[in-house]
């Protein structure tokens, strides 16, 4: 198992945020939450990874006390990319990807060959190499979703977590993005974690979801049996069509009412 949540329980100050929440990732597969906003999505996302302290229960990874493993060994098997990310403008690509090194070098040592190795590789697997010089600030929306995913690569980890991948991207590069997290999952093995808003791309692009609402787990299971009508409206209050996508053998919706 990758990543498993044991009796999760988070506050922010004296509200309760995230409650009881039990949850299994298994390795090599996509995994997606989605919920109504204010559910407690990136909040999870955030304590899986232990960039938030959890107020009670215990998250392990590969089957270890996430609090008992350093940063550093931490940033080596798990890369996040939550949604607000900061940088100085004038970074190129290449610049950034090579952050993702960092967790791997000894203190005080620099790039050697075999980070410059794989910082070329994470350029080439996300389409980057002809943009590499070019400063991040430059780039469309979904170049510069690509250059955070290089740099996620860069670290070599296992599991992938993304909060929000595609939000406030055009349809075209939601896609660009939602299909290179398929094809990384499937070529490298990686297990990805993510947050999604539109829940017909949760259902084409996971092996697995997990449906959060007032800050529990209300379901989980594959596309096949999150996406029906009665779960659209108990938890996103909506009336909807359930249709068939043959081309990519999963359901999907269409909302005709609010409810």
């Amino acid at each position: 198992m990758a990543i498993e949540a044991v009796n999760l329980k988070v506050n922010y100050g004296n509200k309760e945020i995230l409650r009881n929440i039990n949850l299994h990732i298994p390795d090599k597969e996509i995994v997606t939450i989605i919920g109504p906003n204010g559910s407690g999505k990136s909040t999870l996302i955030k304590a899986l990874s232990r960039c938030l302290k959890v107020t009670e229960g215990t998250v392990n990874l590969y089957g270890k006390n996430i609090n008992n493993i350093s940063t550093k060994k931490i940033a080596q098997k798990m890369a996040i990319l939550p949604q607000v990310k900061n940088i100085s403008a004038d970074i190129t690509v290449e610049n950034l990807v090579s952050y993702g090194r960092y967790p791997h070098l000894r203190i005080g040592k620099r790039l050697n060959m075999e980070d410059k190795d794989i910082i070329s590789w994470a350029i080439e697997k996300t389409g980057l190499v002809d943009l590499r010089d070019r400063h991040v600030a430059t780039l469309s929306g979904g170049e510069r979703q690509r250059a955070w995913i290089a740099m996620a690569l860069a670290q070599k980890p296992k599991i992938l977590l993304l909060d929000e991948p595609t939000t406030y991207l055009d349809v075209s590069y939601q896609l660009e993005v939602l299909e290179l997290v398929k094809e990384l999952n499937k070529s490298l093995n990686l297990t990805v974690v993510m947050v999604l808003h539109d829940l017909n791309q949760a259902a084409r692009y996971s092996d697995n979801i997990f449906v959060l609402n007032e800050g529990e787990i209300f379901e989980w299971g594959n596309p096949e049996n999150i996406i029906r009508s009665t779960l659209l409206k108990d938890i996103f209050r909506i009336e909807s069509h359930i249709y068939r996508d043959e081309i990519n053998d999963c359901p999907y919706f269409i909302p005709y009412k609010v409810i």
